[in-house]
């Protein structure tokens, strides 16, 4: 038994050392061997571009509010402690990072809707990729332990910054298109490869598919307009679809237990019924004597 343990250790060691191993070879192709790629100016060119109330961009500009309902509500219950199951220092600052970030992107990105051109991206692109790294950096901090994820989350955070800064200089999305694209596809693979000290864990593969429903519906911008009469672009779609995502790991985060706790439950209620059926009478015997 001991045997077939360790080697099912060695065998997951050696897969995931070859999935990161791919991932980190594809990405450096991306780098050295794919020529730069400019912002093209389709990029702020939306389908909905309707202005209600006196608001450029209306829809895009206001499906930015249910990020800033739910960062707000999420930095401070992060921060109370009293809500959320988080068990460490480290995953208090993962997550009020997080929240913070989605915060960010509620300003950043209506910031950005109002008037869309190269300047004001940054700051719709710059708090998704804090958010994306402190996300990760959560998952790894409760799977790794609290050294490993913090690192992880200084080495982020640097990184989507330099991503950003390098994009300014030489308008090049290579960096940020790589970093948006990896740090989600790699929360479900570490969620399957390695085991949580949590459970609910599913919710992070919902978070996951959420987020690809999202990014469909960014890229299907026109033909969801179209198809539901020109009432909201696939882009408002995607804004109202990203939203949910803090809103299902808050509530991961409310209903979650520590697998060991629950299993201490466990074992003090079969005590507890073991002792009752060992003494089915209760206290009988003891009146029964007076």
């Amino acid at each position: 038994m001991g045997l077939g343990r360790v080697a099912n250790q060695q065998c997951r060691r050696w897969t995931t050392s070859r999935i990161w191993g791919a991932t980190f070879l594809c990405c450096m192709c991306l780098i050295f061997f794919t020529p730069t790629i400019p912002r093209s100016p389709k990029h702020h060119q939306f389908v909905d571009m309707r202005n209600l109330l006196g608001v450029p961009n209306t829809l895009n500009v206001m499906t930015n509010f249910r990020f800033l309902v739910v960062g707000v509500l999420g930095l401070v219950l992060a921060l109370d402690g009293g809500v959320f199951n988080i068990s460490s220092q480290g995953e208090v600052l993962a997550w009020a990072l997080f929240y913070a970030g989605i915060t960010g992107v509620a300003f950043g990105s209506a910031y950005y809707h109002l008037k869309p051109d190269d300047h004001r991206v940054l700051w719709d692109t710059l708090p998704m990729m804090v958010a994306f790294s402190s996300l990760l950096s959560s998952l790894v901090l409760e799977r790794f332990g609290q050294r490993i994820g913090l690192c992880c989350m200084f080495a982020l955070v640097v990184a989507a910054f330099l991503c950003v800064v390098y994009e300014r200089i030489y308008n090049d999305i290579r960096f940020c298109m790589m970093f948006q694209l990896t740090l989600p596809l790699a929360i479900p693979v570490i969620a399957v490869m390695y085991r949580s000290k949590y459970t609910h864990s599913r919710y992070w593969f919902l978070s996951t598919g959420i987020y690809l429903l999202a990014k469909f519906e960014g890229i299907t911008d026109k033909k969801l307009y179209r198809v539901n009469n020109y009432i909201i672009s696939g882009h408002s779609l995607e804004h109202l679809c990203l939203a949910l995502i803090p809103i299902l790991l808050s509530v991961m985060l409310i209903y979650r237990e520590l697998k060991f706790q629950r299993f201490k439950i466990a074992l003090f209620y079969d005590c507890c019924l073991d002792l009752l059926s060992m003494n089915p009478g209760g206290n009988r015997g003891f009146g029964d004597s007076h």
